[in-house]
């Protein structure tokens, strides 16, 4: 546990150079599952955090900022973490880790996190999963997704699709306890330890925007490359959108890479690259859609 205490230390150090603490409202929440299937894993803050019983709320102890506490499986329907060298059972199958302030990270997987993190005790192995506002997650999506030194219009294109294919997708996985996962199965998260200043500024700027055909969310779907021209859904998965049509990728050159279906991540670059805004990219690549911005908690949009 010394090593890992030391590389938080470290994430920490590295994450203020360049991340700072940046103020973003609140609007729709969204939880993402980090880890699954494990008997054993660690959570650690850069303040002191509240431990409670996720299903009574009930405070269990407050944390030490910078110290890894260890947490595993206690029998099939608890969870026992670890303090001053001794396992104390919960009594309880799920425990939420609040940060206090909302402006603190917690940490697992390695990385830093924003929001709060709940863990659940099913089937007696641990589920680990990040419950943050959408604008915070997206902050962790743009950079993991698309190499941060593109070109930022690159950037914003791939957030209002990442933000659309989220908000289209909530609860996909709610019978494991999350929305979605935070690998490419879903989207690639990296939570705040992945975060640059140019895919941020990407995301702010965009804040709100999302892509509706016939007056509701697309699941924006996106892959690295085409290799030269992108498939029809119906292509992929024997269900056509009418929204998603096979077209010139504008990827020459890169290696097919991904599904190929909806957005060239490379092809959105290059023709970032050639003077194309970000609507722009993203008209090309999603045929008749509108640009909508939310409104409201319901999922309600206005248009741009």
């Amino acid at each position: 546990m010394g090593e890992v205490k030391l590389k938080i230390n470290i994430f920490i150090i590295i994450l203020g150079l360049f991340l700072g603490i940046i103020s973003t409202q609140k609007s729709y929440a969204i939880r993402i599952g980090l880890t699954e299937g494990v008997k054993k894993t660690y959570i650690g803050s850069s303040q002191n955090a509240s431990f409670r019983d996720a299903n009574t709320g009930k405070l269990l102890f407050v944390s030490r900022s910078f110290f890894p506490y260890s947490i595993k499986v206690y029998n099939d329907n608890s969870i026992a973490i670890k303090i001053k060298g001794r396992y104390y059972d919960c009594a309880t199958n799920a425990i939420f880790i609040e940060n206090p302030d909302k402006k603190g990270f917690l940490a697992t997987k390695r990385k830093w996190y924003r929001g709060d993190i709940i863990i659940y005790n099913i089937q007696n192995s641990l589920t680990v999963v990040n419950s943050l506002p959408l604008e915070e997650y997206l902050l962790g999506v743009v950079p993991s997704e698309m190499p941060s030194k593109w070109n930022i219009e690159a950037h914003k294109a791939q957030a209002i699709a990442a933000r659309s294919y989220a908000l289209a997708n909530l609860n996909k996985r709610g019978s494991k306890g999350y929305d979605l996962k935070d690998t490419p199965q879903d989207q690639a998260y990296g939570g705040a330890s992945s975060e640059t200043p140019q895919t941020t500024r990407a995301v702010l700027s965009t804040r709100g925007e999302v892509l509706t055909y016939d007056n509701k969310i697309i699941p924006a779907y996106y892959h690295a490359s085409a290799g030269g021209k992108t498939l029809s859904a119906g292509q992929v998965w024997n269900h056509d959108l009418p929204y998603i049509q096979s077209v010139n990728s504008y990827d020459w050159g890169t290696r097919k890479s991904g599904h190929g279906v909806g957005m060239s991540q490379h092809g959105a670059n290059n023709l970032a690259n050639k003077g194309f805004s970000a609507r722009e990219i993203l008209s090309y690549f999603y045929k008749d859609i509108r640009f909508s911005r939310l409104k409201t908690k319901e999922n309600k949009e206005n248009p741009l």
